[in-house]
């Protein structure tokens, strides 16, 4: 049986471990503690149409193909663990001024032009959908395909079908890749990732995020995902069975995840813009993240070397991103490249080494 060691222990990591197991390869995950990085902080959005804008085509492109992929993951994964993650089926983004309504327009007559559907709303449809809502509220922009998930939930799903599938788990630090001996390594570990390989062009976006627990008689929480833009900042409202994911604030600030009160301040201030009833809701956590950010906001996934494939790089888009990134590095693992990931490959910003025998080697 061939070995596999997956470095990195979040959604993306955990993902490719479980599905690798079943697919025959003998498993070894590598995370000091797995499942506690940006991926437990994350909202959970699966967005890429309303988050679209002109001229980010390819960005599009990928993310509408990760979307696609969601149903038959979330059921695999069900099927496997009785774990069903899914926690909204729709996404509604709100304007609160003209400015924004236009935005809207323009994001939907774009979307539209590349084959999605999206449906642009008057105050009236806002205030049927989402009642609770601002009385500001003027227009919005219906994503009826866009879901959400539970991402720890998808966590817990990850962990435990890995482990039904037989992925050892070895809670460690990776210092070297090349003293992994394995016949095959995949590098998931996020923004840590250029730690290891240093010519990947990842590095760390700080993103802050709060959990709001409904309280009875607060203002009932949004059946759908919530999305605005408040004093130029963007804020989304992510249902849970037990109140609201609210986020993020994003900040070019190294690997400190240090949760700062200017943070909570804003994105409070423009939640509750947005949905004034939370003010009722309790704050039961704030928490902080560094995403994997890359130059063109698109992830790396492909072979890097003849020893190792890199799937590391998903920025704010993680979640959306792990069945494509999943489906794809299994693709690489068996020598058939997944053409929906080719704008994804690690190569567009250089050339790969040709093999990893005695050092980490790097991009030249």
């Amino acid at each position: 049986m061939r070995t596999l060691a997956v470095v990195g222990g979040g959604a993306i990591g955990q993902g490719v471990a479980w599905q690798a197991a079943e697919a025959g390869w003998s498993v070894t995950l590598f995370d000091p503690a797995a499942g506690s990085g940006a991926s437990w902080v994350a909202g959970g959005m699966l967005a890429p149409l309303s988050e679209g804008w002109p001229g980010e085509d390819r960005v599009l492109e990928f993310g509408a193909a990760a979307l696609a992929r969601w149903p038959e993951f979330a059921a695999r994964l069900h099927a496997a663990t009785g774990v069903d993650v899914m926690v909204a089926d729709q996404t509604l983004t709100v304007a609160l001024d003209a400015a924004d309504a236009a935005d809207l327009r323009t994001i939907a007559d774009w979307v539209g032009e590349h084959g999605h559907e999206l449906e642009l709303l008057d105050r009236a449809g806002v205030r049927a959908l989402e009642p609770a809502l601002a009385r500001t509220v003027r227009a919005g922009l219906l994503a009826a395909a866009e879901p959400a998930v539970d991402n720890r939930r998808l966590l817990r799903g990850l962990h435990a079908a890995g482990a039904a599938a037989g992925v050892r788990v070895r809670p460690e630090t990776v210092a070297d890749l090349a003293a992994l001996d394995f016949d095959q390594i995949v590098l998931a570990a996020g923004a840590a990732s250029a730690r290891l390989l240093p010519e990947l062009p990842v590095r760390p976006v700080k993103g802050e995020i709060l959990r709001l627990r409904h309280r009875p008689g607060a203002t009932p929480v949004p059946r759908r995902v919530i999305r605005a833009r408040v004093h130029g900042r963007p804020v989304y409202l992510v249902p849970r069975g037990d109140g609201l994911v609210v986020g993020a604030t994003q900040y070019e600030a190294g690997f400190d995840t240090t949760v700062t009160v200017g943070g909570v301040r804003d994105l409070i201030a423009d939640a509750e813009t947005i949905l004034p009833g939370i003010a009722e809701y309790e704050l039961s956590e704030a928490n902080s993240g560094s995403r994997p950010g890359t130059p063109d906001n698109l992830p790396l996934i492909g072979r890097y070397s003849d020893r190792i494939v890199v799937a590391t790089g998903h920025g704010r888009n993680g979640m959306l991103t792990t069945p494509l990134t999943v489906e794809a590095v299994l693709g690489e693992l068996a020598g058939t490249p997944l053409p929906d990931a080719r704008s994804a490959a690690p190569q567009r910003f250089a050339t790969p080494p040709a093999s990893l025998a005695s050092s980490t080697g790097g991009i030249r």
